[in-house]
Formats: C-alpha cells, structure tokens, sequence
C-alpha cells in the first residue's frame, strides 16, 4: 500500500525558489575580479537566473546538454549554476588549475556546448580554443568589454543577456534522479574521470551538510566559502546556503589571508570552509593584523589532512570550533565530519584533542567500512587499530564514471576510495594512507604515475619514482626520485626543465633526488614505501 503523502522532486531549482520566497532580502555578497563588492540578495539571485535561463532557451540549448564554467567563487557564477541546472541542463564546473591538455580533454570528454568564463580566463581559452570544437557559446561573466571582444568576436556577455530577458520563467519539472552537475577529478591515474551529480543527490547532500552535527547552518549564519566553486561544487555550500537561507559571502579570486581577514571582519563571517593550507595563510595574516576574528564560530576544514596545530590555534587563539571533514568529488564531497558525542564531554582536553584528529564519522545517508587489502571480500575490523581498504556507499557517493567503466564500484554496490583507515567502534575514521600513490598539494591531486611517465621520456633517465614528502604549507608536494643513465652528467635543474609544458607549474616535483637504484618488487614494481620513509621529511629540512 502506498502512502497518503505529497510528492514532489527534489530539484535544486526548488532551493532558489525557497530562498527567494522566504530570505528573498538576505544578503549576497560578491568579491568580483576588478576586487570590487557587490551587494545581492537571494530573491535577486533567483530573478537573475531565471534572466539567464530564458537566455539559454533563446540560444537552443536542450535538457541534459552539458554548460560549462571557468570561473571564480561570484555573483554571476552562482546565478548561472542555478540556471543551468534549474533548467534541466548539466552546470560542468572546470578547474582552471589544470595544464590546458587536461582542460581541452575534459572539455570535449564531456562535449560542452557552452563554455562561461571570468575574464581573467580570457588567455586560457584562447589557448585552447582550437581543441575545443563543439563549444557553440561562448559567454563572457561581466559587462561588455572591447579587449575581450576584440580577441574573442564571437563572444556573448553575460549581464547584456540578462539585460535582453524577463524573469517571467517557471522551472520545470522533471525526474529527480536526472543529471544536474558535473565534476572531473584528477584523483586518479590517467585522464580526469568526471562524476555525474543528480539533483536528488545534490538536495540530500545540501540538507546533510546543513546538519548540526555536520556545519549547523542556519539562517542565523554568514556562510564564507574559500573553497571554489569548481572543487567539488564549492563542497555543496550554494546549494546549502539557499536550502537556509543563511548570508552567502563569494570572496573572488582573492583567497590570500590578508584579503580573507577583510572579509571574515567586514561582513561578519560566522562559519568558512576551505583547505588546510589556506587556513594557515589566514591565521598568519589575522596575527600579523591583530584580528581575533571575533565574528568567527567555526570552520571546515577538509581536502587534505589538517595539522593539528591549526585546530588548536583557531581553538585556543580564536575561540572559534575547527571542525575536520573528509570526502572526495565522487562523494560529493561530504564523507565523514569530527563532531564529538555527548559521551565525549567527560574526556580530558588532551584526550578530545586525540579524538578530533580523525577525520569524523559518516552523517545520515552514508556508510563506511573497511575491506581486506588482500582479500577483498574479508572486513577488517572496526577496533581505531586495524588498517583496511576505506569503502563507502550512499545516497550521494557515485555508481558510476561519466564516459567510464566503474572500476571503483564494488560487486555489492560500494564505492572504494583508494585509501587505507581506521574506523572506530564509534564510526570515528582515521586516514592512514593510500593504496595508490597520489600526492595531494593543497588539496588538490598530482599524479605519479602522470609524474613518472614524463621523466620516463627523458633520454638519461632509466628509472624514476614520484613520491609525496610532507611539507610545512602544502601538506605534500611532489619529490621525484631518479637512476640516471650510466656515465650521465643530468642535473636537478635539467629534470625540472623537462617537465615545462607538459603538466601545470604547480605540479612539478619540487625536488629532484638521485640514485644509484630503485628496489622492485617480485611483480617488477617500485617499492614506493622505502622510498616514502626515507625521502618523505626531505623538504622540512629545505
């Protein structure tokens, strides 16, 4: 027997909707390229995007064809999200962190009709302009500008679209499980493989996250996302902060700590998310300016492993609650969050400061385990010692690749994350290491094997290994460990050379370590993990 229950999709054009109607005179703040602020509000916000979503109509685009972005944490990028997918279209947020043959790769893998951009990324599509032949639009996020004309003619500017239409548009309807958004990772080897959100799994992501145990939104809060809006759709914290209500500030491209303290002070920030390095730059700058970022109550911190001495300091120092996160683009992100029990109140300080330096255990909507390495059908007990295969499933964690076989999804239908953990008898989950040898810079991925490759071509290279060495800012970043040829005279500084236009500057290994030979397993592989514990401090000392 069915029940006696309404229904009705769970769509994120109703997000908008619901923020227009009842925090329609909240505050939108965005920091914009020129280092401006503009002052929104949410039922501006929704007018806007349905401006836009008639601009889309009016240009022919069609439900579930794919809409890119190439742009900053702002006011038009948020609006475009909202039309794109309110509309029934894929929003494809693109990192623009990427090396320009990833861009054009993933561009075309996920044959995007439109492509809008902020116009500091004017240089980087005209370098890949030529690669990427099924873009049909191309939309310019500002006034009319004659420089970008001029380098781009065929270019369509975003607030003269917006001008040309009415907010006379009604969202449609449609199956909640239908494709909303799209994200490619680099957290794996080879090409970025792109994760396909649905609207349903974005509006249960978008209530967990809300949580109390998760970020305890409210409508009470001043939401500052320094995570961008192209890393995981900003962790879900648009669709979080009209789901609400709560004030949005975007902070641009500006995301050093000085200009972040501005922000946090000015507009009164109550609760941020972000990555461990960008906090270690802001609690540098709040020093240095005398802030005690009062307004502060809290922060997320996720995308790579915390220092505890950064959740001490803004403990201790700012009186303001870091909370540690864990996720990854193909759970969109929200895994785990370190929020304690009540039970937890009795423990001395020493002990909860122990407690909070896992990763957390999974909200509502999601389960983790923990498998057997080397036999994958065996769990591993969840005792905070025993070490296994961290799996997840859910109802926001991926079935499935966009464009690829789901080589990650398990026979019983989880998802395996590539990382060894701990799991407490409290589901308290602990990162131990990975399976694969990634190497996570600020939070975002380096492939090894991507690293390797490149040195392999060198004429006077036999063997190289790329391994992640801890580092004071970064958490890791990449040191490549090389045999050279017999009788070569190569250098450091002709290695790092060789990787010059063919990967992101920020990619390239930061060290170059020379030897005589690299141990290999009985299956001829290189065994990373004595490389790891004797080269792995070697840029602390630097």
């Amino acid at each position: 027997m069915l029940g006696k229950m309404m229904y009705q999709p769970l769509l994120i054009s109703s997000l908008i909707e619901h923020a227009a109607r009842y925090h329609g005179d909240t505050a939108v703040l965005s920091k914009e390229v020129d280092g401006q602020i503009t002052h929104s509000d949410w039922l501006t916000i929704s007018n806007n995007s349905k401006r836009l979503a008639n601009a889309l109509a009016s240009l022919g685009l069609k439900s579930s064809e794919r809409i890119a972005t190439l742009a900053w944490n702002n006011r038009r990028h948020l609006e475009a999200w909202y039309a794109i997918s309110g509309s029934g279209m894929i929003c494809h947020t693109i990192n623009p962190r990427l090396f320009p043959e990833q861009l054009s790769y993933i561009i075309n893998d996920a044959d995007d009709r439109v492509l809008f951009f902020d116009v500091t990324f004017l240089p980087l599509i005209l370098a890949i302009k030529d690669q990427i032949d099924n873009i049909k639009h191309f939309i310019c996020l500002g006034a009319r500008e004659n420089k970008v004309l001029e380098q781009l003619p065929e270019v369509l500017f975003f607030d003269e679209l917006l001008a040309d239409h009415s907010t006379d548009f009604e969202w449609p309807q449609f199956d909640e499980t239908t494709a909303s958004s799209l994200c490619y990772t680099s957290g794996t080897t080879g090409n970025p493989k792109g994760i396909l959100y649905t609207h349903r799994s974005s509006v249960l992501h978008a209530i967990a996250l809300s949580m109390p145990d998760i970020s305890a939104l409210s409508a009470k809060d001043v939401l500052l996302p320094v995570v961008p809006m192209f890393h995981v759709n900003a962790w879900g914290t648009p669709y979080a902060a009209a789901l609400t209500g709560c004030s949005l500030i975007l902070p641009g491209p500006n995301l050093d700590g000085d200009s972040l303290v501005s922000l946090i002070d000015d507009y009164k920030v109550t609760v941020a998310l972000g990555v461990p390095t960008i906090w270690q730059s802001l609690l540098t700058a709040a020093k240095a300016r005398g802030s005690k970022l009062e307004s502060m109550t809290r922060t997320i911190v996720g995308g790579a492993a915390c220092p505890p001495s950064v959740i001490k300091t803004f403990r201790e120092d700012f009186d303001c609650d870091a909370i540690h996160g864990w996720g990854m683009t193909e759970t969109s992100p929200l895994g785990t969050m370190n929020q304690i029990k009540a039970k937890h109140k009795s423990l001395s300080k020493d002990e909860i400061n122990e407690l909070r330096k896992s990763q957390g255990r999974p909200p509502y909507g999601v389960e983790i385990r923990l498998m057997d390495t080397d036999q994958p059908l065996e769990p591993v007990e969840e005792d905070g010692v025993s070490q296994g295969r961290l799996q997840i499933r859910g109802h926001w964690i991926i079935n499935d690749y966009y464009n690829h076989n789901p080589d990650a999804i398990t026979e019983d239908g989880w998802f395996d994350t590539g990382d060894i953990a701990t799991i407490d008898s409290d589901g308290y989950m602990n990162i131990r290491d990975r399976s694969k040898d990634l190497i996570k810079s600020g939070g975002e991925w380096i492939s090894s094997v991507e690293l390797e490759n490149i040195a392999a071509a060198h004429p006077q290279i036999t063997m190289a290994a790329a391994i992640a060495a801890a580092h004071k800012k970064w958490g890791e970043r990449p040191v490549l460990i090389v045999v050279k040829e017999q009788n070569s005279e190569l250098t450091e500084a002709q290695v790092l050379a060789f990787y010059e236009e063919k990967i992101a500057s920020w990619q390239i290994p930061d060290k170059v370590i020379f030897v005589e030979s690299i141990l290999l397993n009985g299956a001829g592989k290189m065994v990373k993990k004595d490389l790891r514990d004797e080269y792995g401090d070697v840029l602390l000392s630097a």
